[in-house]
C-alpha cells in the first residue's frame, strides 16, 4: 500500500518505473488540485470518483445498491432493468447519500498512542485512543 503522502518522496521512482506518465503531486497535493480532488468516501464505506463539473460520481454497484433498491418497484424494478436518467427532471434523488471529499491526509499515530501504554489493558487502551481521537 503506498500511502498518498508519501508518494513523491518514496514512491515516484518505482511508480515511473511501473509506467506512471504523470508527477505524484498530480496525483495527491494538499496545497493544490490533483487527483485525490476527485476522489470521494461514497455513502459511509465506499470509495467513488467525480467524473464531471456538475458532480457526477461514479461508484461500484454494491455501493449504491441500497439506494437503487429503494427506487425500485415491482412495476419498475431498476434492480434487473437498470435506470438511465435523459435529463435531470428524472433523476432519482437520495437524501440520505452523501459524499464526503479528501482535503488533507495526516500521519496522526503519535498523538493517537500518546498516553497508551504496553501494561494497559485492550479495553483501557481502546478507551485511550478513542480519548485522544477526539482531541485531534
Amino acid at each position: 500500500m503506498w500511502m498518498l503522502t508519501d508518494l513523491q518522496k518514496q514512491n515516484e521512482v518505482a511508480m515511473t518505473e511501473l509506467g506512471l506518465l504523470i508527477p505524484t503531486n498530480q496525483i495527491y497535493n494538499p496545497d493544490g488540485i490533483a487527483l485525490k480532488d476527485a476522489v470521494v468516501h461514497f455513502g459511509g464505506g465506499c470509495t467513488g470518483e467525480v467524473i464531471s463539473a456538475e458532480g457526477l460520481v461514479l461508484t461500484n454497484h454494491h455501493c449504491g445498491y441500497s439506494q437503487i433498491a429503494a427506487h425500485s418497484t415491482l412495476e419498475d424494478n431498476i434492480l434487473e432493468n437498470g435506470f438511465y436518467a435523459r435529463n435531470r427532471s428524472e433523476e432519482r434523488i437520495n437524501p440520505s447519500l452523501s459524499v464526503t471529499f479528501i482535503k488533507r491526509i495526516e500521519e496522526v499515530t503519535d498523538q493517537a498512542l500518546r498516553g497508551v501504554k504496553p501494561s494497559m489493558s485492550a479495553e483501557k487502551r481502546q478507551e485511550k485512543i478513542h480519548e485522544n481521537l477526539e482531541r485531534i
